[in-house]
């Protein structure tokens, strides 16, 4: 009976709302159900519903304080069904977790990593914390960061960096490719590089790019450059010698 009655709900909204409304609304009528299911069954075995009732709201006042918790995760998981800051099946950072939503429930956000872990975080942290939606818009930037040697003409760079970005499959013309001077490092000039491209495609478009840069740059004889030491070996020092004077009292 339960689940015809849950067959006919789900059909009712489907369509209708969003499918973490769909979820919820379908689990909050299941646990209504069986509370109804529970009530009529002890009320078959004479069992005094009034008394039940009392006895229960004593326990609800010894086991109040304990519940806070969860009260507010009920209460911020609603701000988060009526807020809708992410869906399910975006991919979302938060405490430096990135992963799929998997499920949006009462009393916590269920995550999917990459890494194959299956985190639950209680509602009032996703609340209280920032949470980026890696896929809340259709299209992102890939971008790093270019270190050239400071022997390089930069601005040829730039104009080579230009024409990758324009000959990379799935990169988007509009918006443009993001082209800047980030700054002068301790050994290399840094220059701001990405393109615009499908959300799904970013990870991948990264890849890409980074790949037909070094390529690109190994050919022309650019040089990529990176942190490191120069030491120069010196004369070896004499013995310092030490003289104490002492006097005899």
């Amino acid at each position: 009976m339960v689940k015809i009655i849950l067959k006919f709900v789900s059909k009712l909204i489907k369509d209708k709302l969003s499918l973490q409304s769909e979820v919820l609304i379908s689990r909050t009528v299941k646990y209504l159900l069986y509370l109804i299911l529970v009530v009529m069954v002890l009320n078959e075995f004479g069992f005094k519903i009034s008394a039940l009732l009392g006895a229960a709201g004593i326990f609800g006042v010894a086991i109040g304080f304990a519940s806070q918790t969860s009260v507010s995760n009920i209460i911020s998981g609603i701000f988060l069904i009526s807020e809708k800051p992410f869906m399910i099946g975006d991919i979302v950072e938060v405490n430096g977790n990135l992963g799929t939503i998997d499920s949006i429930d009462l009393l916590s956000v269920k995550l999917k990593t990459f890494d194959g872990r299956y985190i639950r975080i209680p509602n009032e942290t996703m609340i209280k914390n920032d949470v980026t939606n890696i896929t809340r818009y259709p299209i992102r930037r890939a971008q790093f960061v270019v270190g050239v040697a400071y022997k390089e003409d930069v601005r040829k760079v730039m104009e080579i960096l230009k024409e990758i970005a324009g000959n990379i499959p799935g990169a988007l013309k509009d918006p443009a490719p993001l082209l800047s001077l980030e700054d002068f490092g301790d050994s290399s000039v840094n220059i701001n590089f990405g393109v615009w491209t499908e959300t799904a495609n970013v990870i991948s478009m990264k890849t890409e790019l980074m790949l037909a840069v070094k390529e690109r740059f190994d050919k022309d004889g650019i040089e990529i450059r990176f942190p490191h030491i120069s030491v120069y070996a010196g004369e070896v020092s004499n013995p310092i010698k030490i003289e104490t004077n002492t006097k005899e009292v």
